[in-house]
């Protein structure tokens, strides 16, 4: 008998568990938000298709050879720094499930914030709204789930990231999201929306923080060496699309509230406020068109 087959005889859910906690321990010590505990366990629920719950209610279920290799596979990513979610081609965000992968970016949980602003910001059943830069379409589909008679559109410059939103949208029932190919407002007719939102680019090409995010696209990431650059095209262009008293809303780093809001007002934006996430950090500023007179 082979030392693989030996193995894959002794492997059960348990020990395959503490086999990848191990070795994601090893490997993400520094990274301070790292769950190698949680992230083995959703491995291993997926490589065996079963849910967390068997996981840990049998640990002494033997595993059988293809499913063990699977899993020690997908450790072997994530050891590598792949995201999670591109491992389990899924990710939780507002009420809905999406599909991910490297087209697009992880949507974060910091994101809801802009959901809940605009919601916030626009309670009439009625209104329309456009996500700009919108990835897997996190933003755009949860907006027209909260608000089913809102005429919702979503722009992104990159196709594969557009047949990934657009996937989204029918499997959750929300293909009535019009999607649009191109570069910010370069992809919309000429229309006026109540509301803007977007989560651009906003790493400078020189952050350390990059190599963490290495397995996600760059574009959707940085904008160059200027951080603020497509934050200020848009804060550039918005007022030509938003109707009066519209807002626009913009995700940021944290450090980038002040220079956003000093945009907005410097562009004739009014009632601008900056808004923190659930850490604590400056995430989304928001500022109103004026009512047209």
């Amino acid at each position: 008998m082979t030392r693989a087959a030996i193995q894959s005889a002794r492997d059960t859910l348990g020990t395959l568990l503490a086999e990848g906690v191990r070795r994601l321990q090893e490997v993400l010590a520094s990274e301070p938000d790292a769950t190698p505990e949680l992230d083995a366990q959703l491995l291993l629920a997926h490589a065996l298709r079963i849910s967390r719950t068997c996981v840990h209610s049998h640990p002494e279920q033997p595993a059988q050879e293809p499913a063990a290799r699977r899993f020690r596979a997908l450790i072997a990513r994530r050891a590598a720094g792949e995201p999670v979610a591109y491992l389990l081609e899924r990710k939780a965000f507002w009420t809905l499930e999406l599909t991910v992968n490297s087209a697009v970016l992880v949507p974060r949980p910091e994101t809801e914030l802009l959901v809940e602003r605009a919601l916030a910001l626009r309670p009439e059943a009625r209104g329309s709204a456009v996500d700009l830069g919108t990835g897997s379409g996190a933003i755009a589909l949860a907006l027209a789930h909260e608000r089913p008679r809102w005429r919702v559109s979503a722009t992104d410059i990159s196709s594969e990231a557009l047949a990934v939103a657009r996937a989204n949208a029918v499997a959750l029932g929300l293909e009535r999201v019009a999607f649009a190919q191109g570069s910010w407002f370069a992809a919309l007719p000429a229309r006026r929306f109540d509301l803007v939102v977007s989560n651009p680019p906003y790493v400078a090409a020189d952050d350390a923080a990059l190599a963490a995010l290495a397995h996600e696209p760059r574009r959707a990431l940085t904008p160059g060496p200027d951080a603020l650059a497509c934050l200020r095209e848009i804060v550039d262009e918005a007022p030509r699309f938003l109707e009066g008293g519209g807002w626009l809303l913009l995700e940021h780093g944290a450090e980038q509230g002040s220079q956003v809001a000093g945009a907005l007002r410097a562009r004739g934006f009014v009632t601008v406020r900056t808004h923190r996430d659930l850490a604590g950090h400056e995430r989304v500023t928001e500022g109103q068109w004026p009512e047209i007179r």
